[in-house]
């Protein structure tokens, strides 16, 4: 029986905030241009962000019942640990450790810096400079406590969310947009349509997705788990979908797909924004705004989640034990927030951000695979273990999205076979490591 060391201190409320923070970041103001790009109509657009949406949900509806059944600091390291072994679990958190983690807390940091630019004009080195500042920051309120850190989240979830839907409200309300953008006359050149091209879209989309999971990493010390883990995952991924396909709307209502295709992937919310005439000139600026408090809240809930998988392999014998050291002061896993802090500004000061969001999307899927995968493998080796949340829809809604992200990974290999190896044979690096080091300690026991 494993003994969690940290103190459950977090709520139902905290909890939804912490999948909404984490999960709404740069990618609603980024990927959708992208995904504009590749398919070129409104409505393979729209059924894209759709799918996106169900694969996340399927996700979490599944992943629920391992959060309700191991409540612990780690999530899918410890579910994948439970399930298939302490190899595959390691695996996943080497990965973690050596390209996904880094690269999405330098991702998020880096739309932070370049809209916060917006503001000061920053040369592209500053921006990576201040993007590297803004993660020790977020380490430095992670690290005086989980209280002080979950504030911040709330506090950010509540503002995004908001502008969000203000954003969407005002867009319909008084933008100055056309309904005609929804039909395919609204592309110049009409694009043959694919379920392979829907799949590279996939890929953008799933980066904005992704956050789904992360409440899993410190379950832990969320309150009444049993109760609290299934509901906040579900109810956070439907926040999540409801917001996204409304501000996608928005987009396209205000900006033609094809328009869409021809602006910069990081510029498209500005671009809608401007075509509200009630905001005027100040349009810009809100949107930049809105952005810099997205991406801050998802960096802080990144910072807050995530060093808890290295945190969890420390503290079960996979990773350098000094990683596992909690605070005696603040009861926060001091090591492995500055750990995680440390990679990520490596990261962001070496990598442009479709560099670091390509690496993260397609390293962290398999694994993704794996967690799901230990549902069933559970259900046969224990079968009459308590099970406070059983997954809805057992066994489609699992099947369903196992078959939707092999097939993603498997087309990404397909399209774009240079940067999806690459980012395999990270992981793959992994393999020698741990049986030259863990391994081989474990053989001999």
């Amino acid at each position: 029986m494993i003994t969690e060391r940290l103190p459950r201190t977090i709520g139902l409320f905290s909890a939804v905030a912490i999948i909404v923070g984490t999960t709404i970041g740069s990618g609603i103001f980024r990927v959708p241009a992208t995904v504009a790009t590749r398919l070129g109509e409104p409505g393979p657009v729209m059924l894209a962000w759709v799918l996106g949406g169900l694969l996340a949900l399927f996700g979490a509806l599944t992943l629920a019942e391992m959060a309700a059944m191991y409540p612990r600091s780690g999530g899918v390291f410890a579910y994948i640990e439970e399930a298939f072994g302490p190899f595959p679990a390691f695996l996943f958190g080497w990965s973690q450790l050596a390209v996904i983690r880094a690269s999405a807390l330098g991702g998020i940091a880096t739309v932070f810096a370049e809209y916060l630019a917006y503001f000061t004009h920053f040369s592209p080195f500053q921006v990576r400079v201040a993007a590297a500042v803004t993660i020790l920051v977020v380490a430095g309120i992670n690290y005086l406590g989980v209280r002080n850190a979950s504030r911040v989240v709330n506090v950010a979830m509540v503002a995004k969310y908001v502008g969000m839907v203000g954003l969407v409200v005002l867009a319909f309300g008084f933008g100055s947009g056309n309904w005609d953008n929804f039909t395919a006359s609204g592309s110049a050149t009409p694009t043959a349509f694919s379920f392979s091209m829907v799949g590279a879209a996939l890929v953008s989309i799933m980066w904005a997705y992704d956050g789904w999971a992360d409440l899993s990493y410190i379950g832990g010390e969320i309150k009444d788990p049993g109760r609290n883990f299934p509901l906040a995952l579900i109810l956070g991924t439907v926040l999540i979908i409801a917001i996204y396909l409304a501000l996608n709307a928005a987009y396209i209502y205000l900006v033609p797909v094809a328009e869409q295709g021809q602006q910069s992937s990081s510029i498209i919310a500005s671009r809608a924004a401007e075509r509200i005439p009630l905001l005027g000139g100040a349009g810009g600026g809100i949107v930049a705004a809105i952005v810099m408090i997205s991406c801050f809240g998802t960096l802080n809930g990144s910072m807050l989640t995530n060093p808890r998988i290295f945190f969890a392999m420390a503290d079960r014998g996979l990773f350098l034990k000094g990683v596992a050291r909690v605070s005696p002061r603040f009861q926060t896993p001091s090591v492995a927030i500055w750990l995680a802090a440390f990679l990520g500004c490596a990261y962001v000061l070496f990598n442009d951000f479709q560099q670091l969001a390509d690496r993260f999307v397609l390293g962290i899927w398999p694994f993704y695979i794996l967690a799901i995968l230990a549902v069933f493998v559970m259900r046969k080796k224990a079968p009459n273990a308590e099970r406070p949340y059983r997954t809805f829809g057992y066994p489609i809604v699992p099947i369903v999205f196992l078959l939707a992200a092999a097939g993603m990974v498997v087309n990404a290999f397909v399209t774009d076979p240079f940067n999806t190896g690459v980012t395999f044979v990270i992981i793959g690096v992994g393999i020698p490591v741990y049986f030259l080091t863990i391994g081989r300690k474990r053989s001999k026991v």
